[in-house]
């Protein structure tokens, strides 16, 4: 039997692209397919290469160089000035390093997408997910879109995203190509159902996020049963730069007398991270990274997955909103269609609220988790049945 070939963002330095792309390897372990995480590493410039071109060309015609502003801020102060802030995120670097070479099984090194796609018919099937691979930039750099892949090789979109409400005009053809040409599609939020029918006429399911295919216990293979911290604590990973957002832990803060633990500069380098925080940590792993929502009594973040293991090891979370919603490069969606299905709307925050009302608020985990239960049982029916490549994925045919 063939192998499956995982297509993901793996090599991130990011907690939840990291986690998903493993929880993607850790499904398909469990389902019994032997599978490998394509290497890029041979042909990584091929693709940013690019995604410069991409964003130099759609510059000025929309807003993504502005929403990349902070991260290219942040890109300049580490490669210029060798100060703390360098030290600390060669030593993060360094934590996602450690991680990706103990846990992730990669494929031999291919040298190019071509190559890949001449060799892709020693698997069995491509598997494309999840996260947010459909972004423009990405479908511009045609790795995420499989369209290198043999025709007669099997091809699944697990839980895969475009990140944004609407495609910008000038990828739609781009997209309409290759969301033909993969056999099998499930996604993340119900938008990017939305874009799909719009664009193709094809109405495929809502998935969940793989991280969310299993339960805390599943967790704990990565992670230490003791805490990184012993003490009570507020645990804060913001990847904005809102200032709402921080006078909001602030607050909580002062209303618990409780520390508050930070992984701070996530995104971009942000001063006032230093302000809000006691405990500033930067040598994690993302099973550590787990380890400290696990143990937090309260958990504040803007974090798609850190709301999503929030809910896994339930906590009492406060989730902001990281975008305007009218914002055409919000990626708030995603939050959206999770806290709408597990019926947690109130959870979703701007960060000016009343402390003491929005503490007020209850979470019936016992309710979400039924449901939650629910949507795993289905998301797997979609995976087997895609894997198995014996029919039609597209809603309410598998």
């Amino acid at each position: 039997m063939k192998k499956t070939a995982i297509v993901s963002c793996y090599f991130q330095h990011n907690y939840g692209s990291m986690l998903q792309a493993y929880a993607t390897q850790m499904a398909l372990d469990k389902l019994g397919y032997d599978n490998e995480t394509i290497d890029i590493s041979g042909f990584e410039k091929e693709i940013k290469r690019a995604k410069v071109y991409y964003f130099v060309k759609s510059s000025f015609t929309s807003g993504i160089i502005l929403t990349k502003f902070g991260r290219i801020k942040g890109m300049i102060i580490r490669n210029i000035k060798k100060n703390e802030y360098t030290k600390s995120m060669e030593i993060r670097y360094q934590a996602f390093e450690r991680f990706k070479k103990k846990h992730f099984r990669l494929s031999p090194i291919y040298t190019s997408k071509k190559e890949l796609g001449i060799n892709s018919d020693k698997y069995d099937a491509f598997l494309v997910g999840s996260d947010q691979l459909w972004l423009p930039g990405n479908i511009a750099a045609d790795y995420y879109t499989l369209n290198f892949v043999q025709k007669s090789v099997n091809t699944i979109a697990y839980a895969t995203s475009f990140g944004i409400e609407a495609l910008p005009r000038d990828i739609k053809k781009s997209a309409e190509k290759f969301l033909r040409g993969i056999k099998h599609i499930g996604v993340r939020e119900s938008s990017g159902a939305n874009i799909i029918k719009e664009i193709t006429g094809r109405s495929v399911p809502v998935v969940c996020d793989p991280t969310l295919l299993f339960d805390a216990e599943d967790w704990m293979d990565i992670q230490d049963e003791q805490p990184i911290i012993r003490d009570k604590y507020i645990f804060v990973y913001l990847l904005g730069n809102n200032p709402l957002h921080r006078d909001f832990v602030k607050n909580l803060r002062k209303k618990t007398g409780l520390p508050v633990v930070c992984l701070p500069h996530i995104d971009e380098f942000v001063p006032s991270d230093e302000e809000c925080s006691d405990i500033r940590l930067y040598d994690i792993e993302p099973g550590e990274f787990l380890n400290l929502i696990r143990n937090a009594e309260y958990v504040c973040t803007d974090s798609f997955h850190c709301s999503v293991f929030s809910i896994q090891y339930r906590k009492d979370f406060y989730t902001f909103k990281r975008f305007n919603t009218k914002s055409k490069q919000s990626t708030n969606s995603r939050l959206e269609t999770l806290f709408e299905l597990l019926q947690i709307k109130d959870r979703f925050i701007e960060g000016d609220e009343e402390i003491e009302k929005i503490m007020n608020i209850s979470i019936n985990f016992e309710k979400i988790h039924k449901i939650l239960n629910e949507f795993r049982k289905e998301s797997y029916q979609y995976l087997r049945a895609a894997l198995e490549d014996k029919g039609n994925t597209d809603y309410d045919k598998y």
